[in-house]
């Protein structure tokens, strides 16, 4: 174990399956506390736990929908009865959709005619609606959920993830960037909302780390980039994509109470990405 920061606190991963949630997990139990992976696939959620236990955690692993009320609430009566009530509560279930992705970054004249292409006018509302619940309401329905545990309590903190997306929207992807734009627009509100109550709440902005959401996107089957990882990394300063291992002292910070006087910020872990103005 690395550290007792967090002996006694109960940890809510949401979207712990994936892989830069799975880290964050990894990290909380490693510095004391019991943790709960909550993902849509149950296997995946069980396999993180059974990993951390393997080196000396506390964990457990849970199936929920972030999407669904009820599975919130069902999941949140297993944690509390198996681990306690929820001190920290990191909002990581997120993504994309294709239907609310355009085939190329610039409207051009004749676009709206070709029809192998997804212009603008072709985005799917429903690919849009997917997105923009997955990631804004999949976070206000588990803090709506898990935040009411640590009402009364000390030392409570909310984690969202937001994205680069959210600082300055990426070309073809104009639902998850919105999206997140939400989700960091919310950590503020959310943060001045519980202010009275002692809960923070601030959010973790990554720029590009390589996950199973985007690999095929930003490298080739032999790893070398495509022309957009190309792009990404000539636009990171530090000349690489991030390792998940690049979260995990500023989540720790955040958690902690080496940041109490900390709230509503939302914070790049992103390489100097949105630092660089490409020139």
């Amino acid at each position: 174990m690395k550290s007792s920061k967090l002996i006694g606190k109960v940890s809510v991963v949401t979207g712990g399956g994936g892989i830069l949630c799975k880290a964050m997990a990894q990290e909380l139990a490693m510095n004391g506390s019991k943790v709960a992976i909550l993902d849509l696939n149950k296997e995946s959620a069980i396999a993180v736990a059974e990993e951390i236990k393997e080196n000396g955690g506390n964990a457990i692993g849970l199936a929920a929908n972030v999407l669904e009320l009820d599975s919130i609430k069902s999941a949140n009566e297993q944690v509390k009865s198996q681990l306690g009530p929820c001190d920290i509560l990191v909002n990581g279930a997120g993504g994309n959709h294709p239907k609310g992705t355009t085939s190329k970054p610039f409207f051009e004249f004749g676009d709206e005619l070709d029809k192998d292409l997804i212009s603008f006018f072709d985005l799917d509302p429903a690919g849009i609606s997917f997105v923009f619940d997955l990631n804004f309401i999949g976070t206000l329905l588990p803090t709506q959920v898990f935040v009411k545990e640590m009402i009364g309590k000390k030392g409570c903190s909310v984690i969202n993830v937001s994205s680069m997306n959210a600082f300055t929207p990426l070309t073809k992807i104009p639902a998850y960037s919105g999206a997140k734009a939400a989700v960091s627009n919310f950590t503020q509100w959310l943060a001045v909302h519980f202010s009275k109550s002692g809960i923070r709440v601030n959010a973790l902005a990554p720029g590009f780390f390589l996950t199973d959401q985007n690999r095929t996107l930003l490298t080739q089957e032999d790893g070398s980039l495509t022309p957009r990882g190309e792009t990404i990394i000539g636009q990171t300063p530090m000349g690489r994509f991030g390792d998940p291992k690049d979260l995990l002292g500023t989540l720790m910070w955040l958690c902690s109470e080496d940041s109490a006087f900390v709230t509503g910020v939302v914070v790049p872990v992103d390489g100097g990405f949105s630092a660089f103005s490409g020139v």
